[in-house]
């Protein structure tokens, strides 16, 4: 029944409309353990703050190529979907294999700090069973060994 719920779309959930870079940082982590971000530590009484904990992205060379180059592999990845593409800036919506769940994939270049900061939620349900975090690190791993121009 839960496959059929989820091949029917029933899992998809609304997509939120406070998502974006606001005050220089990505939306906080969700209230409770379905997402991850690596801004997480910049809200201080958040309740995930050290659950949802992750390193940004590091990269070298020209900051636009790099948000380039992680544009590509989202595109590329297997039920993600590139919604939003701006030049500091990639949100992406992917689903998970089976039950079709939703989940929102946000990458905010920060050329001060060196780094791409991610954010990864699920849009329904209380825990994601590590999926958003598994997401971001094939990402990382993806990134890190993909050819540079």
């Amino acid at each position: 029944m839960l496959l059929v719920a989820g091949q029917l779309g029933l899992f998809v959930g609304k997509p939120p409309q406070d998502l974006g870079v606001r005050d220089g940082r990505l939306k906080p982590p969700s209230p409770t353990p379905n997402s991850v971000s690596s801004q997480a530590a910049s809200h201080a009484d958040h309740p995930q703050r050290s659950g949802a904990d992750i390193a940004p992205l590091r990269y070298t060379g020209d900051a636009r190529v790099a948000l380039r180059r992680l544009s590509t592999l989202l595109e590329s990845t297997p039920g993600c979907v590139l919604v939003t593409q701006e030049p500091a800036y990639l949100y992406a919506q992917c689903r998970t294999r089976w039950l079709k769940f939703t989940d929102d994939v946000e990458l905010s270049l920060d050329e001060a700090g060196g780094v791409i900061h991610v954010r990864s939620a699920s849009r329904l349900g209380r825990k994601d069973f590590g999926v958003n975090r598994a997401r971001v690190e094939a990402l990382r791993a993806r990134f890190d060994q993909a050819p540079r121009p």
